[in-house]
């Protein structure tokens, strides 16, 4: 893939850009740059700026308005329960569902369960975040409060290991662990393995480990991305604000090749407002404009 020397880089949690850095670092003098779709990926580039060592610059389309207030809050709310759903063939209404983290797709994955019929708790490690879980009517605790009254956890963080062995020590028998997030390390997966005692294929994409205190956790796709690994994910009529938003920053490296520092770059505003004009108008919808004297009133520090 990487032998033909690619000009612009589309990622998905920076893998592409971390492998030419660390295997192939010759190609990077003929990268113009790239573009980044998740949480996780800017989070590694954003590392990677701040230690001076990324070689080309790379848009957050992650972070653009058209990508994640839908994909990632509508987007991976569907899909992840949709992947849930199918693979345990159990009802989500009257559960326990414990949301780690709230940020866009947690959002998301919190709004799908409470409409379900769920009782939803949300962890964080956010002030600001917990603050607005808890004002969209969620309660919200650490993650050792929640592990006892959880029937369903879902990760999607961006950080690792935010369900720990302790954790699931603490949580009734059978209670199912999925993650939504980029990578496999949300939950520790590597630390169950060691504490487990038994474990068992319970049914396609879903094991079971026995811990020593004789109770089981069940957990999905292997911890890795369950709307992925064990389904369909995202609906394509998602996705095309995103791949748009990818599009048109690829665009925008071409355009400004050799212009940019080598650094993580914001999706500017005038992208999202034409992604958006152009989905409302295949959707058939008009919206207001604002009139001359509106716009003056605006910019005007007299009233």
């Amino acid at each position: 893939m990487l032998s033909v020397g690619p000009n612009i880089i589309i990622d998905d949690g920076a893998d592409l850009v971390s492998c030419i850095h660390e295997r192939r670092p010759e190609l990077a003098a003929e990268v113009w740059g790239g573009c980044e779709e998740t949480t996780s990926g800017i989070i590694r580039l954003k590392a990677m700026a701040a230690d001076g060592v990324l070689k080309f610059p790379m848009v957050a389309v992650n972070d653009a308005d058209c990508k994640h207030l839908f994909d990632n809050r509508y987007g991976t709310g569907q899909s992840t329960w949709d992947s849930i759903m199918r693979n345990t063939n159990l009802i989500v209404a009257a559960k326990t569902v414990v949301v780690v983290g709230y940020g866009w797709c947690s959002r998301g994955i919190a709004m799908r369960a409470a409409a379900l019929g769920a009782q939803v708790i949300v962890t964080e490690i956010n002030p600001v975040k917990a603050i607005e879980a808890r004002m969209d009517g969620y309660s919200v605790m650490k993650m050792e409060d929640a592990a006892p009254l959880g029937d369903i956890f879902v990760t999607a963080t961006g950080c690792a290991w935010t369900i720990t062995v302790d954790h699931m020590l603490k949580m009734k028998n059978g209670a199912i662990l999925a993650n939504a997030g980029h990578f496999n390390v949300e939950i520790d997966m590597a630390g169950l393995e060691k504490a487990c005692v038994a474990k068992k294929e319970l049914r396609e994409n879903i094991m079971g480990y026995q811990l020593a205190n004789g109770k089981w956790v069940d957990v999905l796709a292997e911890g890795r991305l369950v709307n992925i690994a064990a389904a369909d994910g995202h609906p394509a009529e998602i996705m095309d604000l995103s791949f748009a938003v990818q599009a048109m920053s690829a665009m925008y490296i071409m355009e400004n090749r050799g212009k940019l520092e080598n650094t993580v770059v914001d999706v500017s505003g005038e992208i999202d407002d034409i992604i958006a004009r152009r989905k409302l108008a295949a959707w058939g919808i008009e919206i207001d404009t604002l009139t001359p004297e509106q716009e003056k009133y605006l910019h005007s520090w007299q009233i």
